[in-house]
């Protein structure tokens, strides 16, 4: 739709009033605990509470674009622009004081011909977003194959390595940490637990030979080579990531072990490896591509080895077809985050791996390590938010401001999962692990 010119009858100042006094009287009827600042400067303070938290109108033409059409895209894209923002609070603060009334009792209270009136009067108002809709979620970018793949994970870690310094550990662990022997806040020793509780599942030995997939920045594979004696090769392709990694290996003198290469892990030689872990890339590969992606590791397996699977998975539904429609929220991630990307469900990892030759040894839930993760860097962009927009401008860090706070709500929240499985190539009688999961908890 265009941009509408002014209605002639309806000035600015009518229109201020009108959205005024329906903004006040949604804030009593939603009984918010937040306030509304308008374009002008005028605000309208909660119903209740003392939250300084306010959502803030930048001008007209942002309402009217949003009652035009009032669909998440709308809001997300008024809100990259910041068009439509808040201040002095964050998504999560808005979270905990999200409206309790039902949608019937707002309507009743603000009353209708009060509402049409405001709708008419604000839908004469300019001002469409300007922002391009995102095409994260286009079918040709889920083909699979090298190059789209390539240029899917270049769009999102490719940002800046310096952005990403801002709000992860200082080993850049860019997957959910694991906080032991309870939740805690220390992110830096969370992803060092992280990474060792990986090799620990992994029964890595001096000697043996270990493949990452979807490598970041390095931090697994050096901590695989330098406390567990293995030889490491990961894969990525990002270009930053791969030159970051490389620097790290040589700085730690690890590069007679550790080899990054910048790879589709398709186009993997036929060297078969002790272990190989898949730490938070699945996602990127599509549920189409699913059995392409397990027959691989499965190649590149040697038969005692052992696997370990850690992915991001949404509930399943009733049927696979309804799990394969998009809810606006999970649209919107894949439009503007994560380009090409689907979530599978954790029964249909575990049947396409059983179809790929696999047998599962353990499954271990850890969706409450991410909502902290994802809240911790949330926090830290936040403390650093004037050298983020330095980094990466404005509109992308309020981007990503509210997708790792979605998803840290997300996770909290149950509407997301994530799960470590471990798996080895089928094989009769031997099983390449201990009788009880004891060994991994206890001091070596």
């Amino acid at each position: 739709m265009g941009v509408l010119k002014a209605h002639p009858m309806f000035t600015p100042a009518q229109r201020l009033a009108a959205t005024h006094d329906l903004l006040a009287r949604a804030v009593t009827a939603l009984d918010l605990g937040f306030g509304i600042t308008l374009w002008d400067g005028t605000d309208i303070p909660p119903a209740h509470g003392n939250s300084p938290m306010r959502i803030v109108i930048a001008d007209e033409g942002a309402l009217a674009t949003l009652i035009r059409k009032p669909v998440l895209d709308t809001f997300l894209r008024l809100h990259i622009e910041g068009r439509i923002d808040w201040k002095d609070g964050t998504i999560f603060d808005l979270a905990a004081l999200r409206p309790k009334v039902k949608i019937k009792q707002i309507l009743k209270k603000i009353g209708f011909f009060r509402l049409a009136k405001a709708l008419v009067l604000l839908g004469t108002a300019p001002g469409q977003a300007n922002m391009k809709t995102g095409d994260g979620d286009a079918a040709s970018l889920k083909s699979g194959d090298a190059a789209t793949n390539k240029k899917n994970i270049a769009y999102h870690y490719d940002v800046s390595n310096a952005f990403y310094k801002l709000f992860l550990d200082p080993d850049m662990v860019y997957t959910c940490a694991y906080y032991a022997p309870d939740f805690h806040w220390d992110i830096a020793k969370a992803q060092r637990d992280k990474l060792d509780m990986i090799c620990r599942k992994l029964w890595m030995k001096p000697g043996q030979r270990h493949l990452d997939i979807g490598c970041g920045w390095g931090a697994l594979i050096c901590h695989a080579a330098e406390f567990y004696g293995v030889e490491a090769v990961g894969v990525t392709l990002s270009e930053e990531q791969a030159a970051l990694a490389r620097e790290k290996i040589a700085a730690r003198g690890l590069s007679d072990r550790v080899t990054v290469k910048l790879i589709d892990y398709n186009d993997l030689e036929d060297a078969q490896f002790d272990t190989i872990s898949s730490i938070g890339m699945f996602e990127a590969v599509g549920i189409d591509n699913h059995t392409k992606y397990f027959k691989a590791v499965h190649r590149l397996l040697k038969p005692s080895g052992l696997y370990l699977h850690h992915a991001i998975s949404r509930p399943a539904k009733g049927t696979d077809k309804d799990f394969r429609k998009m809810r606006a929220e999970y649209r919107a991630l894949v439009r503007y985050i994560f380009p090409g990307g689907e979530l599978d469900h954790l029964g249909m990892s575990i049947a396409n791996m059983e179809r790929a030759r696999f047998e599962i040894h353990d499954v271990e839930a850890w969706r409450m390590h991410y909502a902290r993760t994802c809240r911790i860097w949330h926090d830290n962009i936040i403390a650093r938010r004037a050298e983020a927009e330095a980094e990466i401008g404005p509109e992308k860090t309020r981007m990503w401001l509210l997708y790792i706070g979605g998803c840290s709500l997300a996770f909290e929240r149950g509407a997301v999962g994530i799960f470590q499985t471990l798996a080895s190539r089928k094989n009769k009688g031997f099983l390449p692990t201990p009788a009880t999961r004891a060994d991994l908890y206890a001091e070596r």
